[in-house]
This record gives C-alpha cells, sequence and structure tokens, in this order.
C-alpha cells in the first residue's frame, strides 16, 4: 500500500531528473555560501554549473514525456526504431528518415509519423517506451527541439511538419 497516489509518482517519475539537478544546485549553493575557503566555495560553484547543465536537457525531456499508457511499444536500438503496435507496427533506422511531423485527431489522439523512400511508420506519442524518441529524434540535423516539445504539448488539430532532410542519402559514402 503506497501513501502516495499513482498521479503524483508518475509525475515524480516524469520530473525526477529535474528534481535531481534542483538539488544538486541547491547543495552547490549551500556549499558556495558556507565561509570554507575558496577550494570549498569553487566547489559550490561547480557543482551549482553542473547541475544548471544538467537542468536544461532535463526540462526539456521531462517537457517531452507524455505517459507511456498508449497503444504499442517503441524500441530502439543502434539508431534504429521498432514499434510494435496492436494493428500496426514497423521499423526504421534514423539515417533512412526522410520526414518528422506530429498528427493530432479530433479526439485529441497525437501520433508521430516518421516516413522515408518507402514507407510511413506512425506511432502514439504515449505508446509506451516512446520517451526514448526525445533522444533519438535530438540527433537529427537540424530539429528545433523546442518546436518538437511544443508540437507535443499543442492541442491544435491536424499534422504539422517538425523536420525534413535536406538532400536525400548518397548510395555511396
Amino acid at each position: 500500500m503506497s501513501f502516495f497516489r499513482p498521479e503524483a509518482m508518475a509525475a515524480v517519475a516524469r520530473w525526477r531528473e529535474v528534481i535531481v539537478a534542483a538539488v544538486i544546485i541547491a547543495l552547490g549553493l549551500w556549499i558556495a555560501a558556507r565561509p570554507g575557503g575558496m577550494i570549498v566555495t569553487g566547489f559550490g560553484y561547480v557543482l551549482i554549473g553542473l547541475g544548471a547543465v544538467a537542468m536544461v536537457p532535463a526540462v526539456r525531456r521531462a517537457r517531452f514525456i507524455t505517459g507511456g499508457d498508449g497503444p504499442g511499444v517503441v524500441q530502439i536500438d543502434e539508431g534504429r526504431i521498432l514499434f510494435m503496435g496492436p494493428e500496426t507496427g514497423g521499423a526504421m533506422a534514423l539515417d533512412d528518415l526522410s520526414v518528422l511531423s506530429v498528427r493530432r485527431t479530433r479526439k485529441g489522439d497525437t501520433a508521430w509519423v516518421l516516413a522515408d523512400a518507402t514507407q510511413l511508420l506512425v506511432i502514439p506519442v504515449d505508446a509506451s517506451g516512446a520517451d526514448a524518441l526525445f533522444d533519438a529524434f535530438a540527433a537529427l540535423p537540424g530539429l528545433n527541439l523546442d518546436r518538437l516539445i511544443a508540437s507535443v504539448q499543442s492541442r491544435a488539430e491536424g499534422s504539422q511538419r517538425l523536420w525534413a532532410r535536406d538532400r536525400p542519402q548518397a548510395l555511396t559514402r
């Protein structure tokens, strides 16, 4: 039996990286504010800096996560996105990805739409394991992460193209 509601535990789990970064910053402030010489004060400032550097991606990742109670399972393995859904599924390499879009229906269902030269892969944003897509999408050259996060949080229906490859992949490298 837990003293905390499941919704509260889910919120803490979603924001856990931000909480850890905030604790590091608070510890750094506490150490820097204590009298103890330049080395101790410098260590406090280093902790503040490390916490601030860790805070930025942690906030982005926490805003990206929508939950894992949707249909399907997402797995990412060595630059390949695999989606196994109840009705559809597929796999796509990030190197083959040509267009990344987000689609919201009138009912409020939101899905990632990934396209390459031969297939279209539709992944619900709340599928189990979909939070790992943030790191995969962050590796795409020229993708605006703030726009990506805003599109997930938006309530406007329709499709929105977030990223497109500048030119097709060459046959040789």
